[in-house]
This record gives C-alpha cells, sequence and structure tokens, in this order.
C-alpha cells in the first residue's frame, strides 16, 4: 500500500510540472491595474475604463512606439473584465466593455506581434467581488483561456482559503499543460500565505508556476517601492536562488510614469527591478508618457541587463552607515550589474569605493559603462578608488566587465 502511494505521489507530481518552456527571461509587458485599476464607468470615463478600447490603444502603442522591439510584448488584462458565466459555466468579458469578446482581442495583440495576458482568481470571487474560478471550474477556464488563444494567466488568490489554493495553484497549472497551449503562468499563491517558508513551497512553486507574486501590492508611492525592496532584500538568502530562467519572483509593476515617484526615485525602481531580475511590466499610460519616462523605460543597456539569460537575482552586498547601499547582479560572459542606491534625502552625496570592497578579484581589468548616462570609466582594478556623486533617493548603475586579465598586454 506504501508502495502504491509513493508511486501515485510521484505521478502526481509529474503531472503537475508546468512543462511550458516559457519565460526564460524576465517577462516585459504592461499591466493595467497599478494605473487603472477597476475603473469600469465607460459612460463617464471612456478613456479610462476597463475595456476593450484601453486595451486596443494600449497594444497600439506597444506595437508602434517602440516598446514591442525592446521585448515589452506582454498586455496583460487584470481584474474587472468578467461579464459573468454563460449558460455552460463558461466565463465570458462583460459585453458591454468587451463588445467583441477576448479572441478578438487575443487576435488584436497577435496581430500586432504582442501576447495577450489576462486574469482570474482561484476563489469564489475576484479580488473586486466578479466570478472566481473554484476548484470545479478550473480546467474549463483554462480550456476557455486556451480556445481564446490567451498567452499568460494572472491567477490570484481573494477569497480562496490555504486548503483550496494548495489544491487550486497546480491543478491550474496541470490544466493549462494539458490545453496544449503555452500559457505562462503567474501566481499570487505565495503572496497571500505571507511569501516564506515553511507555509510557502518553493521547490515547489518552480515546478508549477513561472513567476509568482511574494508580498503585497504596489501602490502609487515611494515609501511602497520601499517597503517592498526592504521585504525582498531581508529575505534575500531565501528568494534568490529560486529565482531563474523559466520561474521569476515578482516584486509587482512598474509606477514609472505615474504620479507617485520623482524623477530619481523613477530611475532607481527601473535599476533596481532589473538588478533584482524582477518582471518588467509597466503600469502606466503609454498614450500619455513623458518623454523622460519612456527614457528610463526603453534603456536599451537596461534592458540587456535585466533580460540577461543567466537569469541570476542580483543582491544587496553593502548597507552602508552613510545611508549607501550596493546592490549587485552576476550576468554573462564575467560581467555584473552594480547598482549605487542612496537612501538619504539631503543632498547629493560623494560615496567613495573599490571594486575590492565589491569582493572583485584583482586578477582582472575592468571597464564600467554607466547605464543610464552611457559614460565608460576604463582601467578598474580591485584597489582603484572611486566617487560617484548619489542624488537623493537616487541611483549610480553600472555595466561592469572585465577588458583582461592582469599581466596580459592590452590591444
Amino acid at each position: 500500500m506504501l508502495l502504491k502511494t509513493v508511486l501515485l505521489l510521484a505521478l502526481v507530481a509529474q503531472v503537475l510540472v508546468l512543462e511550458n518552456g516559457l519565460l526564460r527571461k524576465p517577462p516585459m509587458g504592461w499591466l493595467a491595474w497599478e494605473r487603472f485599476r477597476c475603473n469600469t464607468d465607460c459612460n463617464e470615463d471612456p478613456k479610462n475604463c476597463i475595456s476593450e478600447r484601453l486595451f486596443m490603444e494600449m497594444a497600439d502603442r506597444l506595437a508602434q512606439d517602440g516598446w514591442r522591439e525592446l521585448g515589452y510584448e506582454y498586455l496583460n488584462i487584470d481584474d474587472c473584465w468578467i461579464g459573468g458565466r454563460d449558460a455552460k459555466g463558461n466565463l465570458v468579458p462583460d459585453p458591454k466593455r468587451f463588445p467583441n469578446g477576448m479572441a478578438f482581442l487575443a487576435d488584436y495583440a497577435h496581430s500586432l506581434g504582442l501576447k495577450l495576458g489576462i486574469y482570474a482568481d482561484m476563489g469564489n470571487f475576484t479580488c473586486m467581488g466578479y466570478p472566481g474560478t473554484t476548484l470545479d471550474k478550473v480546467v474549463q477556464d483554462a480550456q476557455t483561456f486556451a480556445k481564446w488563444k490567451v498567452d499568460m494567466l494572472k491567477l490570484d488568490g481573494c477569497f480562496s482559503t490555504p486548503e483550496e489554493r494548495a489544491e487550486g495553484y497546480p491543478k491550474m497549472a496541470a490544466a493549462l499543460n494539458a490545453t496544449g497551449r503555452p500559457i505562462a503562468f503567474s501566481c499570487s499563491w505565495p503572496a497571500y500565505e505571507g511569501g516564506l517558508p515553511p507555509k510557502v513551497n518553493y521547490t515547489l512553486l518552480v515546478d508549477i508556476c513561472n513567476l509568482w507574486r511574494n508580498y503585497d501590492d504596489i501602490q502609487d508611492s515611494w515609501s511602497s517601492v520601499l517597503s517592498i525592496l526592504d521585504w525582498f532584500v531581508t529575505h534575500q538568502d531565501i528568494l534568490q536562488p529560486v529565482a531563474g530562467p523559466g520561474h521569476w519572483n515578482d516584486p509587482d509593476m512598474l509606477l514609472i510614469g505615474n504620479f507617485g515617484l520623482s524623477f530619481e526615485q523613477a530611475r532607481a525602481q527601473m535599476a533596481l527591478w532589473t538588478v533584482l531580475a524582477a518582471p518588467l511590466f509597466m503600469s502606466t499610460d503609454l498614450r500619455t508618457i513623458s518623454a523622460q519616462n519612456m527614457d528610463i523605460l526603453q534603456n536599451p543597456l537596461m534592458i540587456k541587463i535585466n533580460q540577461d539569460p543567466l537569469g541570476i537575482q542580483g543582491r544587496r552586498i553593502l548597507k552602508e552607515k552613510s545611508y549607501i547601499e550596493v546592490y549587485m547582479r552576476p550576468l554573462a560572459s564575467e560581467a555584473s550589474a552594480i547598482v549605487f542606491f542612496s537612501r538619504r534625502t539631503d543632498m547629493p552625496y560623494p560615496y567613495r569605493t573599490s571594486l575590492a570592497r565589491l569582493n572583485f578579484t584583482s586578477s582582472k581589468v575592468y571597464e564600467a559603462q554607466n547605464v543610464y548616462t552611457g559614460d565608460i570609466i576604463s582601467g578598474l582594478r580591485d584597489k582603484t578608488n572611486f566617487t560617484l556623486i548619489i542624488n537623493p533617493s537616487g541611483v549610480v548603475m553600472w555595466y561592469l566587465y572585465p577588458i583582461r586579465k592582469l599581466g596580459t598586454p592590452q590591444q
């Protein structure tokens, strides 16, 4: 009997593995929630309500304004799209706000070289009170999303019990697999269990989810960004090892282009999320975004670092009494991303340090490119002292790479 049980569990484990080969690099795209929330009043606010029109206009911007070519390919719907269930129990979109249906919207996204993401909730209701995906509806809803040609599912956890989540999230992974359509799976499961072991089994999550929310929803404020960053740093020994190609920690959306961050804070969030190998989901109005904020989000070297093929999540390596922190992420070809981050609120700070203090080897000569200015700093050795001016709530970010071993002649 014991042998039969072990074999059964092994079989179940095999079935539940999300064998979709997707998201080998952190996903990039646009997500409605932070900027547009649950605005469903299309009579009073037709341009900004959760509707077919909003998503088509954002798709147009992604395709026409250089986003898609840089990797921002996901057009993701969040809560408040559901109109109910039909006579057969199938989810249907709100008929007034999505008159042509979700398959139409998926086709529209695909015609522009984009992918469509959708939202559901592993519970009786979604967080905003729309019909949820209860355990008996998991397979049916997965088949519906596949029929619509959806490319990503975010599965929230409101109005569910820990037991329902423990059964439902693996069940959805298996159901998505069984459709035969490659659908990336974004899980909110760990955020509802406190984000940490023993309540969260990251070994299991790696096998069933492509990305997962660990912590609180982001709000449009610097204090919210810092609270998320602090939580990730406090628990980096747990979180950092479980991220990698196909399975990512998700600290939530980018606020850049909205209302709550200064210019320096916007640059800081972009750099810190990149060094954490985070998904880059913008949640702003791409129809009105400023050139300054576009430059932050479209920085090609930043995106190259975020999309590094090794997929290693970075970590904080230094916390100074001067309120300067240093974060480092190992990259391919022996390169590194380094973020020098100031928590000061007074004035620009001259931070003096060396590569030796950052644990770099003495056997190589390095070159660094400032990710935001493009400036090149050459001839760096481990004991070379350098000084960086870091603005309050701001960052200096380096792309650091070896140019030769010591003792070898310069070309």
